[in-house]
């Protein structure tokens, strides 16, 4: 069979699999094991053994459990309240009113937790209620929640910056560096989409009445505890005091300290959060360990080199392939959580991204704004399900309710493909290179 019979046939029976209802990290470690019995002459076993090992034990990844475990935290503490009571009066008098407490918050949030379906829930959990009740359009409540809630993947710390790290082989601190300008950029950028939605249905929203200066004044000290932990977190890595492995150990503890200052720390906190960061990083853990072995089947087979070679005698541009993989990555979206996308197509894709000379480091931002489109895109769009149940809303009516944000995503991805410095500039300056 030839390569590309060879390709066509595993696919096939990854989405087989994958459609019979099989966890995706089993999936992935059956069309390893298939495409190294089938279509080559390595061992599977030895082979396999070793790919499971190399896959889940590297020290970057110690990084992520505790990322997660400091999200489940803060999830659980009423930390989102606080800061929605905060923020209101800092952001009434904004066009669009109390809507841009959807993006400031998410965006604070997204720099303590790192998963975008967190980001939402913990955010959705206080904001939505409250918009409602107020007299706040159902559509763009819900909407910039949606499309601010998938920041949570692109603003440091973020899992899947250390899940794309870890198999690119790509620093996780410079990564961390590289999505702090995108992520601002598209933070405002949501701000403006929320303020123009808003211009275009003033007459729907509710009338702020402008808040008392006692009431900013309390209102920027309840923003206070998150901008430490923020600070605590990126500012040693940035500043070079800690590697994201220790770092996240520092923000467990801050995480716990800042609960214990709040009054809220127990030992149900403790044991749910524990409990949940386990469950996420296993499924997590099972995942890489399936993208290990497929990436090993795949090496044998010869099928990312040859395509990497493929496209550089092809000449393929780097636009042309960035045009054709972001409708890719569109399609799987709508099938494929953000982690499924990363695991499943970067031992494939990354040949080529090197081949033609894409830098790696920017692939990787570029890759994270795609996979947060594909929070958003549904019928798998994690942050729809999330929305969906926070609020009983019809799943495609959240999604109709997040376009106009799906296409900020895309805007976001043209402006990094014509300024690829908003991703490089940063871990260049401050790493000296």
């Amino acid at each position: 069979m030839s390569l590309l019979e060879i390709g066509i046939l595993l696919a096939g029976l990854l989405f087989l699999l994958l459609a019979l209802g099989v966890y995706i990290g089993l999936a992935l470690i059956l069309v390893g094991l298939a495409g190294l019995a089938l279509f080559t002459t390595a061992p599977p076993g030895p082979n396999v053994a070793t790919a499971l090992w190399i896959s889940t034990s590297g020290w970057s990844l110690a990084a992520l459990p505790l990322f997660v475990w400091m999200g489940e935290v803060l999830y659980r503490s009423r930390l989102a309240q606080s800061l929605f009571q905060g923020l209101a009066p800092l952001l009434a008098r904004l066009p669009g009113g109390l809507l841009h407490v959807n993006v400031v918050a998410s965006a604070l949030f997204a720099a303590v937790i790192g998963s975008s379906a967190a980001t939402t829930a913990t955010v959705g959990r206080f904001t939505l209620p409250e918009l409602l009740r107020r007299g706040y359009p159902k559509p763009l409540a819900l909407g910039s929640l949606a499309g601010a809630g998938t920041l949570g993947f692109l603003i440091p710390p973020s899992v899947i910056m250390i899940v794309y790290g870890v198999m690119a082989e790509v620093s996780v601190a410079r990564l961390f560096m590289a999505g702090v300008v995108p992520g601002v950029l598209l933070a405002l950028l949501l701000m403006l989409t929320v303020a123009l939605l808003a211009f275009f249905q003033r007459h729907r929203l509710p009338q702020e009445p402008p808040p008392p200066f006692g009431e900013v004044l309390r209102g920027s000290l309840a923003v206070l505890p998150v901008f430490f932990l923020i600070l605590l977190v990126l500012g040693s890595i940035y500043l070079g005091v800690a590697t994201p492995t220790e770092a996240a150990a520092i923000g467990v503890a801050g995480a716990f300290g800042l609960t214990a200052l709040r009054g809220e720390l127990s030992l149900a906190l403790f044991r749910e959060s524990l409990l949940g960061a386990v469950r996420t990083t296993s499924m997590i853990g099972l995942i890489l360990a399936g993208a290990g072995v497929l990436t090993l089947a795949m090496g044998f087979t010869g099928i990312p080199r040859a395509l990497a070679a493929w496209a550089a005698e092809a000449g393929i541009t780097p636009l042309l392939f960035v045009f054709l993989l972001s409708l890719v990555y569109v399609v799987l979206g709508w099938f494929l959580d953000g982690i499924s996308i990363v695991v499943l197509t970067i031992s494939v894709i990354l040949p080529v991204v090197k081949a033609i000379g894409l830098d790696p480091l920017w692939f990787g931002v570029y890759l994270v704004i795609m996979v947060e489109l594909a929070q958003i895109t549904p019928p798998v769009g994690f942050n729809l399900f999330v929305i969906q149940s926070l609020t009983g809303e019809d799943l495609f009516r959240i999604a109709r309710y997040s376009l106009p944000f799906m296409g900020v995503l895309l805007l976001m991805v043209v402006l990094l493909v014509a300024f690829p410095g908003l991703a490089t500039w940063l871990p260049r300056t401050m790493t000296g290179g």
